[in-house]
């Protein structure tokens, strides 16, 4: 589908799609797609915005199961890295083949489940691993529920957090705002700008600011969401990248977003950015 010619290091990059295909999912899937989302379709999306590199993130109703997730990754082995989803008792030797898949880090979605980390506060063989092969954490939360998700964690490991953040409140006094500013200064943070349909009616352009300003571009990450679960009418490709400008209205740190900081820490070198 690409041009290998092309230089994908300076292509823009979406951090947060998803793939799968209708009726399957894990038992007990809190939801079940009817629909597929082929990787085709995605690149047919996005191709035409100069967007040659995505971040494939495993779905909640695909739990711990990656064969699909690795499956099209080997696909487009140069265009495309994975988050994947495994046991909190998960060692190196899970972790090996899905590394030399492409995958970057693992998910933790927490959104309409317990928030209580049971098995995770103990997963020390998991996080070793994981920063022996320079991966991060990715989480995703109810709205509000990141700070007592984030207490108990491993101060220096490194996360990506999802959707930006879903604080509580655009302001920064909230609990999530200063949360992760404050584990900012001991550990690597990016947080995605994206999926503005799940914030719960917040702004998401005065968020999308606020972290600009309390985290510097650097720590700024874009994703589309593609295609968008349980938000289906929100998928429109081209409008999902023209949020960024509109949320940032900084060409600058939108080009930090989308280019920059995700070729960096999905296939570069994924140590902590300054705040320039």
């Amino acid at each position: 589908m690409y041009d290998m010619a092309f230089d994908l290091s300076k292509t823009a990059v979406d951090t947060h799609f998803h793939v799968f295909a209708a009726h399957r999912a894990q038992p007990g899937a809190r939801y079940v797609p009817g629909y597929d989302a082929p990787l085709s379709a995605w690149q047919t999306a996005a191709a035409p915005l100069g967007v040659k590199r995505g971040v494939l993130v495993q779905t909640s109703f695909l739990g711990t199961d990656n064969t699909l997730l690795t499956a099209t990754l080997a696909h487009q082995p140069e265009v495309l890295r994975g988050i994947a989803v495994v046991a909190p008792d998960a060692e190196a030797a899970t972790l090996a083949p899905l590394h030399a898949a492409g995958v970057r880090g693992i998910r933790l979605n927490l959104v309409g489940a317990s928030h209580g980390l049971a098995g995770w506060t103990t997963a020390d063989a998991l996080w070793d691993a994981l920063a022996a092969l320079g991966w991060h954490l990715e989480l995703h939360t109810d709205i509000g529920g990141l700070p007592a998700v984030l207490a108990p964690l491993p101060a220096t490991l490194p996360l990506v957090v999802d959707h930006m953040g879903k604080p509580d409140a655009v302001s920064t006094h909230d609990a999530t705002v200063q949360a992760l500013v404050a584990r900012a200064r001991r550990a690597p943070v990016h947080v995605k700008l994206s999926g503005a349909y799940r914030l719960g009616g917040l702004n998401a352009g005065a968020l999308a600011r606020l972290w600009l300003a309390e985290l510097g571009p650097g720590r700024l990450l874009w994703g589309s969401d593609w295609p968008c679960t349980n938000h289906e009418a929100h998928a429109d490709y081209p409008a999902l990248w023209r949020a960024l400008d509109d949320w940032l209205g900084d060409a600058a740190a939108a080009q930090a977003a989308r280019v920059d900081n995700p070729q960096r820490l999905y296939w570069g070198d994924a140590a902590s950015p300054d705040r320039s």
